[in-house]
């Protein structure tokens, strides 16, 4: 059990590090912690994020296409994109419309 909570750790460490009103992939953030293939670890963290004493900014994290995917995690279907608005940005069909231009890489900002 242990091996799991230090993969979640590691990656709120760096959800937390994802300024606001910028947006970051699961699969950037396991590619960030050395898990290429652990996109889907990286969303069952960010489900769990909600239940954590500090608070983890996981709305910031998307898809690869840039969807709400995580969206049911959040208890109210449309907190998630309520979130996304209040930073600044446009949703349109479960999707960012700037997202190319709001993706922060952690393999970049944390080099």
């Amino acid at each position: 059990m242990e091996a799991k909570n230090d993969f979640f750790d590691r990656v709120y460490e760096i959800v937390k590090l994802i300024p606001e009103g910028k947006l970051c992939t699961y699969g950037l953030i396991a590619k960030a912690i050395g898990l290429p293939s652990g996109a889907r670890m990286v969303g069952w963290a960010m489900n769990k994020s909600l239940y954590q004493k500090e608070s983890i900014p996981a709305h910031r994290v998307l898809n690869r296409n840039g969807l709400l995917t995580g969206k049911q995690a959040f208890g109210n279907p449309f907190m998630m994109q309520e979130l996304l608005e209040a930073e600044g940005h446009h949703i349109v069909n479960d999707g960012v419309v700037d997202f190319e231009s709001k993706l922060w890489n952690p393999l970049i900002e944390l080099d």
